[in-house]
């Protein structure tokens, strides 16, 4: 494997910003590609830091793009700047001119931890001809909750301004299930796993329940374990077996 930092201007954030990229070093076919979401206190970095995601990586065969979003929950910012767009749109081209990466959907998945396990989901529900599968580890997967929460209260208001209801917007990841029921949009394959201990654990239970019987394959898997690297190191190779095994 190839390990490289990029550096570029971005366009959409109107700032140089930096990814990380892990890259097959055989590439006579263009490389089936994971992007890989930090969490909220985290940045592009801490993937590499703390899990052996270059390792998982070679071992699968595919290319693994890991971006700084920042405190954004991976939004469109009221007050700052915008992140999703920047994910899912720009750093999506950027990576596919710069690398020898599969345009196909079934090659792209995207996956994250915590903020980017709301991430990954929202980014994957919002745009399901562009990726096949979505991964979310301890996710923090109900933004209603999140939004009316008092110990949120400075990135609320930088993420949503004065909107304190986020049901039935873009923002929910129920309504954008329903969206895809509705419009009979191809569904991505969504895995989902958090620790029996986590403080995001009744909220990845609900989603659990939620999701059951809307004709997605879904697979939802728990175990002993906190909001730490430990349990994402071992359940980021599960998502990726998940995500592969179509």
């Amino acid at each position: 494997m190839a390990f490289l930092t990029c550096d570029y201007k971005s366009a959409v954030l109107g700032q140089n910003v930096a990814f990380n990229a892990v890259l097959p070093e055989q590439t006579d076919q263009p490389a089936r590609t994971l992007y890989l979401l930090h969490g909220l206190s985290d940045d592009h970095t801490n993937w590499m830091r703390f899990t052996s995601i270059e390792r998982y990586a070679n071992d699968s065969g595919i290319a693994v793009i890991m971006p700084n979003a920042a405190r954004s929950f991976y939004t469109d910012m009221a007050n700052g700047r915008c992140y999703y767009t920047f994910v899912a749109e720009e750093l999506v081209a950027m990576a596919h001119r710069l690398f020898h990466l599969s345009s196909r959907r079934e090659d792209r998945f995207i996956a994250g931890l915590s903020m980017g396990g709301y991430g990954a989901y929202r980014i994957a529900l919002k745009n399901p001809d562009k990726f096949c599968a979505a991964g979310s580890l301890s996710g923090a997967l109900d933004s209603n909750r999140l939004a009316r929460s008092d110990d949120w209260e400075g990135d609320r208001r930088l993420i949503l301004g004065e909107q304190y209801d986020v049901a039935g917007t873009d923002l929910d990841l129920r309504f954008l299930v329903n969206e895809i029921i509705r419009t009979g949009a191809p569904k991505p394959r969504l895995y989902q796993a958090c620790g029996t201990e986590d403080f995001l654990y009744s909220a990845n239970t609900e989603f659990r329940d939620f999701i059951q019987g809307k004709g997605f394959d879904h697979r939802y898997e728990e175990g002993p374990g906190d909001h730490t690297w430990a349990f994402w190191d071992t359940y980021i190779q599960k998502a990726i077996d998940f995500m592969l095994s179509a």
